[in-house]
């Protein structure tokens, strides 16, 4: 390796390894923040969350990498153009692309642990983070209690609320709940406008106080004829305050137990291409069924059949006119009927069928993604290498907001094209490539103005197109007078 090569290696290393951190490090706290409400005060022991910070770290690796690319790439080079260096080496015959085939070498090789993270240490680590998510709420069921359904993660009950609100979220409005704990079914059903959870720390009860509600329980006894259990007593009342523990001690505590294992960001690439093929089959075979249900629906194949009265005989071309009144009622009738009939089971398979595209399109959009992601370095460099070369100016200023802004852009145009992917609009592959097919012209136009030394914007050369195109306006008016 020649001397220039190590020492274009050394200027850009020390500002990547030190800006990577830090964005690894803004990153892993951003998540932490979003995640505090889980932790805080609910009895998870200090090593767990350093193994969900682990995780993290390991999810935010194959993003924080890119940025740290761009924004020393942009530095480095800055600060060579700054310091005249660029101009020592061009005038002794030294090209940019030579001076920054190095770099180029270890982008490419950046790259290629970036695809080595997003397809190996990327699911492992979604996996892992995930699971201790939904094992965590699993300890602490208050916090897995969701408004609007109902909750059957406790034992031996059903609950459902239309709201929880409060500063920690255990305030209830509208509670319904089923005590299941007799194995008799539906027996014992209590309602209440207002409740209040209580869930001290390793405690192995949970308390839930109801206010201002009805209690009604049917007696029951197992083995007894259905019409004699309609003859069964029960017991009915109204309440101010009702109190009831329940067992939390047999949910599972353990932190690291894998429940989900196939979601499509926990599979690699290898993975998802065995899963897709066969997640696209059962699509085709759901879309056959609902399309040979409406078949049935409509009755097409009697839509051409005619009634014995009418065969042999010349028919109008109106087919209504050949029949009487009543008989046109009737038919209008059962038309309409089964048109109201189709029209409802439309609607009703439409929701069904949208919920399932979209799942597949996240496998298959995460397929592509991971694929287009892993350029992300590469590309990126290319803007920021020449961008840097052009403005001449090191340091964490400018540099840094260029680097912000050109990353925000990259990384809202890869969400905006993968939504649009998961809802149908456009192509799994061109939603996963949106963002690379916006941002390569910008590198292109970048690298071939820093290699023609021009700058980032030629405003004399707009100018003088602008004089000239009005000259030749201005010139054809005057040849017209004359």
């Amino acid at each position: 390796m020649k001397t220039l090569d190590k020492y274009i290696l050394k200027s850009f290393l020390r500002p990547f390894f030190a800006t990577f951190l830090i964005i690894l490090f803004v990153l892993v706290m951003q998540v932490l923040w979003l995640a505090f409400d889980n932790f805080a005060g609910k009895g998870i022991s200090f090593l767990i969350i350093l193994k969900f910070l682990w995780y993290t770290t390991l999810l935010v690796i194959p993003q924080a990498l890119p940025i740290g690319v761009l924004l020393s790439s942009i530095m480095t080079l800055g600060s060579l153009s700054e310091n005249y260096e660029f101009a020592a080496t061009k005038s002794a015959g030294i090209s940019l692309p030579r001076i920054v085939r190095p770099l180029i070498i270890l982008t490419l090789f950046l790259s290629v642990i970036n695809f080595v993270f997003l397809n190996n240490v990327y699911p492992y680590a979604m996996l892992k983070q995930l699971n201790m998510k939904v094992n965590i709420k699993n300890k602490q069921p208050a916090i897995a209690l969701v408004a609007g359904s109902f909750n059957a993660d406790i034992p031996n009950f059903q609950i459902k609320f239309d709201e929880k609100y409060g500063e920690d979220d255990n305030l209830l409005k509208k509670v319904i709940i089923y005590d299941l704990s007799a194995k008799k079914g539906n027996n014992k059903i209590i309602t209440a406008k207002k409740g209040k959870i209580f869930s001290e720390e390793g405690s192995k009860y949970m308390t839930l106080v109801l206010e201002d509600g009805y209690y009604f329980e049917h007696h029951i006894k197992n083995g007894v004829p259905y019409k004699e259990k309609l003859k069964m007593p029960a017991s009915h009342a109204y309440f101010d305050e009702y109190t009831i523990n329940i067992d939390i001690s047999t949910i599972n505590d353990d932190l690291g137990k894998e429940r989900y294992k196939t979601q499509y960001n926990m599979l690699s690439l290898g993975q998802l291409k065995d899963t897709i093929p066969t997640m696209k089959k059962n699509y085709d075979i759901f879309l056959s069924s609902r399309a040979k249900n409406l078949f049935l629906n409509i009755d097409i194949q009697n839509l051409h059949s005619y009634p014995d009265s009418l065969i042999n005989k010349k028919l109008l071309p109106n087919i209504l006119e050949n029949f009487d009144i009543l008989e046109q009622q009737n038919i209008m009738n059962v038309a309409s009927s089964k048109i109201k009939r189709t029209i409802n089971n439309n609607k009703s398979n439409k929701e069904s069928l949208k919920r399932k595209r979209k799942y597949l399109n996240l496998y298959d959009v995460e397929f592509f993604n991971r694929i287009a992601f892993s350029f992300s370095c590469l590309l990126l460099f290319f803007i920021g290498a020449p961008l840097g070369s052009i403005i001449r100016k090191g340091g964490m200023g400018l540099p840094m907001i260029l680097a912000i802004a050109i990353y925000v852009l990259y990384f809202f145009s890869n969400t905006f094209g993968r939504n649009l992917a998961e809802e149908s609009s456009i192509t799994a592959i061109t939603g996963s490539w949106l963002s690379v097919f916006l941002m390569l012209p910008l590198a292109l136009i970048l690298t071939f103005r820093a290699s023609k030394d021009k700058g980032l914007f030629d405003i004399k050369g707009f100018i003088a197109a602008l004089s000239n195109l009005f000259k030749n306006i201005f010139s054809k008016k005057r040849k017209q007078h004359n």
